[in-house]
């Protein structure tokens, strides 16, 4: 049976500005084909078991030729397989879908093409540049840059484009940048035309460079300014001054990697997300019930005895979580704890239990089990009963402490941490590119599992390539962890709650431009 390939738009780096079709696509997808341009961070969205191929280009050297590409797809698509062709921008504009999609018309293979926001407006947009403007021009054009000279000028009538239109894009023209600027100069710019250069535009790395079209080709050759970019050239470049916005926010530059679990990470990579960062989820820990059937036992030995509790302790959103999980495969009533007082460390997880309608005792000032112990103080009566809903890999500070106080402490570890991720060659290249700005740990798990996984990739000693990155930690206990693995905490959340590790990410980066 035959399958069918997507040919779909990436847009032009932020994950967020694929599609919802493209989106849909990547997750159906049984392989997904794709180049330098298209965020790693949509790969993530491929289902369980997808095959990933890695075709792009670099300046350097070409991975696969255009038509080795053609053949591929055509070849997957004959295997059965649904094939997704995921590029950069949008890819009808110099994107070679036609040559693609000509060669599956050939076999008889089905396919649709997904459009794609293209970087020729959305890169200036995130630079302030609107291509269009009621004030300057009503008119565009987009233009390659990447040819030779002499193809440039074959495919390009430079007397009748240069005042074409007012606003000119030219896609892929870095290395051309004098000899364009030269041109349109030549056939009538005027030399003080506006232009904008926005490298990487939307990502963590985007960098705009503005001159005019007699000195931009000295001020690129000056800051080194390296491909690939969007040229813009017009008198909307001006606007810049007034629009620019992404260069603004609290995150803007930083490229952050979030290790909490998938089902977790969500409010952290959102968070980073808005705030102008660019979140890499590596999720290095997963939460599951627990599989040994001895330790189910136990479990439903301390929670079918609700009614004996004085005092139940939370000190997780997974131990809420994992707690009504089990009363409800046990078909235990809530209502059993009618006598118990409830306590939670931290705001989150006095949330987690408000939104079930159980309400919390007083929180103590920092959240972290110490600081419970001192704020109930002499509430806590020798020979009361507590039952301690927690993971497999926590701490025996809080039921070592409550037993010395004389209570009876039931332990119930209803859930199990174990390691997860997959190998992911993308993260190793942007840490040894010094691509990856910071590195956030939510647990003490968290950093035993990052390191982990990095030397199951094949790092012997993973320390020395996380040197240069920014370790960011919830709280001290995980901070203390990450100093015992050998890593340098730069950042402490004043406060232990994902808002409080935000707010010093903000803070960093904020003093970072500083410097």
């Amino acid at each position: 049976m035959t399958g069918k390939v997507y040919l779909v738009g990436a847009g032009p780096g932020d994950a967020k500005l694929i599609t919802v079709k493209g989106l849909d696509c990547i997750k159906k997808g049984d392989v997904l084909v794709y180049d330098r341009l298209a965020s790693p961070r949509l790969l993530k969205w491929m289902k369980p078991g997808g095959e990933k191929i890695y075709v792009g280009k670099r300046p350097d050297r070409h991975t696969m030729k255009q038509e080795e590409i053609n053949q591929l797809l055509v070849d997957l698509a004959l295997q059965g397989k649904t094939v997704v062709r995921l590029k950069g921008g949008d890819p009808t504009i110099f994107g070679r879908v036609g040559e693609e999609a000509g060669l599956l018309r050939q076999h008889g293979i089905p396919y649709e093409i997904v459009p794609g926001i293209t970087s020729a407006i959305s890169v200036p947009a995130y630079a302030g540049i609107p291509v269009t403007h009621r004030d300057h021009t009503s008119s565009l054009s987009i233009i390659t840059g990447h040819e030779n000279p002499e193809k440039l000028d074959y495919s390009i009538n430079w007397e009748k484009l240069t005042n074409a239109t007012g606003t000119l894009v030219f896609l892929m023209g870095v290395a051309k940048i004098g000899y364009i600027s030269g041109q349109l100069i030549k056939h009538g710019r005027p030399p003080e035309t506006p232009v904008a250069l926005v490298r990487w535009g939307t990502r963590a790395e985007q960098e705009t460079l503005i001159g005019t079209l007699a000195d931009i080709e000295a001020k690129v050759t000056a800051a080194n300014f390296q491909p690939p970019a969007v040229i813009v050239v017009g008198d909307v470049v001006l606007q810049r001054e007034q629009l620019m916005w992404a260069e603004t926010m609290p995150l803007f530059g930083k490229r952050i990697v979030v290790t909490r679990a998938r089902s977790q990470a969500s409010e952290l990579v959102d968070r980073i997300d808005d705030l102008g960062g660019e979140p890499y989820e590596f999720p290095v820990i997963e939460t599951v019930m627990p599989r040994d059937e001895e330790k189910k036992v136990e479990i439903a030995a301390a929670l079918t005895v609700l009614e004996t509790y004085d005092w139940v302790f939370f000190t997780s959103v997974n131990g809420v979580e994992f707690f009504f999980r089990h009363l409800t495969e046990l078909g235990v009533d809530i209502r059993g704890l009618f006598h118990a007082r409830i306590a939670a460390v931290g705001p989150a997880t006095a949330e987690a239990l408000a939104v079930r309608g159980l309400m919390t005792e007083e929180l103590p000032a920092r959240f972290q089990a110490e600081s419970l112990i001192e704020t109930l103080g002499a509430e806590l009566l020798p020979g009361q009963k507590v039952l301690l809903p927690r993971g497999d890999l926590a701490r025996d500070w809080l039921p070592d402490k409550l037993k010395e106080l004389g209570l009876l402490v039931t332990v119930a570890d209803t859930y199990e941490t174990v390691v997860t991720g997959e190998d992911d060659d993308e993260l190793l290249k942007l840490l040894e590119e010094g691509r990856i700005h910071a590195v956030t740990f939510t647990s003490s798990s968290t950093v035993h599992n990052f390191l982990e996984i990095l030397r199951r990739m094949g790092l012997e000693d993973p320390l020395p390539l996380l040197s240069n990155v920014k370790i960011a930690c919830i709280g001290p206990i995980t901070e203390k962890t990450a100093i015992e693995a050998g890593l340098t905490p730069g950042l402490l959340a004043p406060e232990a709650t994902i808002d409080g590790l935000v707010d010093e990410l903000c803070r960093w980066n904020a003093e970072t431009k500083r410097i």
